[in-house]
């Protein structure tokens, strides 16, 4: 017999069914409540709330898990390619070979945008934040594509859809940057990988050789993997519930973009890196900056350690620190902030106030390290965050579609004035 909560109100006894995850996740499923009650529930900022049901990620806060269509982030970040997961997350499996080489060959197929768009490009400003660069450019995509606004086409037709967005997210995330440096676009070199190809659209110069490290580009690959896709967030929320109006998996995506580009969201690996700026201006003392963080009467809070979710401990930020220490050696980076950031991990890896409190250094400490250390400057960092995010927005929008999820329309308890009168304007003096 399935287990129930039961309850009393007006009078009356009423049960509602608990569901229960393969994870062994319990809720209570209350969406007949207020047909059978009249009653809503109130959660500020839905913490206690299951938007939906979904199998493409798990995440355990207590017990630093992470997984991928039931696949540890550990092995997938080892073991994969970027693409690889991010078949996984939208597809629902790994791909064979067979099907691995065919959605390469579709993306490398689709990486070049229409001119028009660099039109669009070149009438922002070059202060633009880039993220409002790259939202728009995304979200054009609907203009350029208007088979997409149909709601009822064909899976064949989605699918070009979702290729298309993974295959110009890197040229529209690296034109963002061309236009923030003034410099002129490069388009994409298809004889390269996905990340490599992105690094060289970012950085090369006109007249000027360039060649893509691959140190550098295994480290980036790994960062997409353990950005591609974190349960229902901010960003995440907002893509489905602007997906479920049925609205184009562009104007989704786009939507998507702008939450992650909120400073609680995607902002994170930026506040790492103007935290260590911060105590490089005030002389480098990193002792008197641990000291602060540690007087709860002090402001000062230290960023990139500790995590919302993860109470014990981040699994993406062992994998990534592996990646953080292989660029900075093979780079041979000379940077006051950086060291600043070794100083700091050694410290909360061994100072006793942050071991207790499991305040060790999460994943976006450790990215913040690696694009400082690439020479991205920091408002770039969120648009990196957004491209390896990409597969998890798609799966999750194709997962709402394919579930026929009604669209989203919480409640709310009014708490305004009451019935007031009209008094016409002259009357008001």
């Amino acid at each position: 017999m399935s287990e129930t909560v039961k309850f009393s109100y007006g009078g009356k006894d009423f049960e509602l069914p608990i569901i229960e995850g393969t994870e062994n996740e319990k809720a209570i499923d209350i969406a007949k409540l207020r047909a059978q009650t009249g009653l809503i529930t109130i959660d500020p900022g839905f913490k206690n709330t299951g938007s939906t049901t979904s199998s493409i990620t798990f995440l355990d806060g207590e017990l630093g898990i992470l997984r991928y269509r039931g696949y540890n982030i550990e092995e997938l970040a080892e073991k994969s390619t970027f693409l690889e997961v991010a078949y996984l997350l939208i597809y629902g499996d790994l791909p064979t070979q067979h099907q691995y080489e065919k959605f390469t060959r579709e993306i490398t197929t689709h990486t070049l945008v229409h001119e028009d768009i660099k039109k669009i490009l070149e009438g922002f400003p070059s202060n633009s934040h880039p993220m409002g660069v790259l939202s728009s450019l995304i979200c054009s995509l609907t203009a350029f594509y208007p088979e997409s606004l149909d709601p009822n086409r064909n899976e064949d037709a989605v699918n070009l859809s979702i290729v298309r967005l993974l295959a110009k997210m890197p040229t529209f995330a690296a034109w963002a940057f061309k236009n923030e440096v003034g410099h002129p676009v490069n388009y994409p070199d298809n004889s390269l990988d996905y990340c490599s190809n992105f690094l060289k659209m970012m950085f090369a110069l006109p007249a000027e050789k360039y060649d893509v490290d691959p140190i550098v580009a295994k480290a980036l690959d790994q960062l997409l993997i353990l950005h591609a896709d974190h349960e229902q967030n901010c960003s995440t929320s907002t893509v489905r519930i602007v997906g479920s109006s049925q609205a184009s998996i562009f104007a989704s995506i786009s939507a998507g973009i702008n939450a992650l580009w909120g400073p609680l969201h995607g902002g994170a690996n930026q506040a790492v890196i103007e935290m260590l700026e911060q105590i490089k201006a005030d002389g480098g003392d990193t002792k008197k900056f641990l000291d602060k963080a540690k007087d709860k009467n002090d402001p000062f809070r230290l960023m990139g350690f500790g995590h919302r979710v993860y109470k014990n401990f981040d699994p993406r930020a062992k994998i990534i620190k592996k990646a953080a220490d292989d660029v900075l050696l093979k780079l041979g980076v000379k940077d006051p902030v950086l060291e600043i950031a070794k100083e700091l991990e050694y410290a909360a890896l061994n100072d006793q106030y942050f071991v207790e409190r499991n305040l060790y250094p999460n994943v976006d400490f450790y990215s913040g390290i690696i694009y400082r250390a690439l020479g991205i400057p920091t408002d770039m960092f969120t648009v990196l965050f957004a491209m390896g995010r990409l597969p998890g927005w798609i799966a999750q929008w194709k997962e709402m579609r394919h579930n026929g999820e009604p669209i989203g329309r919480p409640r709310q308890i009014y708490t305004g004035a009451v019935d007031k009168h009209y008094v016409s304007m002259n009357k008001r003096g």
